[in-house]
């Protein structure tokens, strides 16, 4: 590995620990932190008009996420 992958896996490291450090607190009785669930049901229910916008939007982003890390 390169020193420039080494970089890179190391961020996403650090991103997918402060990602769970957050779950974690927003889980805590009393927190005012929304969630992962609680933010994709906002998302969800999102329209415009007879559009669910936020549906259509939560399957692009599967799909990006799973072409690019999936698909190689």
């Amino acid at each position: 590995m390169s020193t420039g992958q080494l970089l890179v896996a190391a961020l996403f490291s650090v991103a997918l620990g402060l990602f769970a450090a957050v779950e974690i607190v927003a889980r805590r009785e009393g927190s005012r932190i929304p969630s992962l669930g609680d933010v994709c049901g906002v998302v969800m229910r999102y329209r415009v008009g007879p559009l669910p916008v936020g549906r259509i939007a939560m399957f692009g982003f599967w799909w990006w996420l799973g072409w690019h890390f999936l698909a190689r």
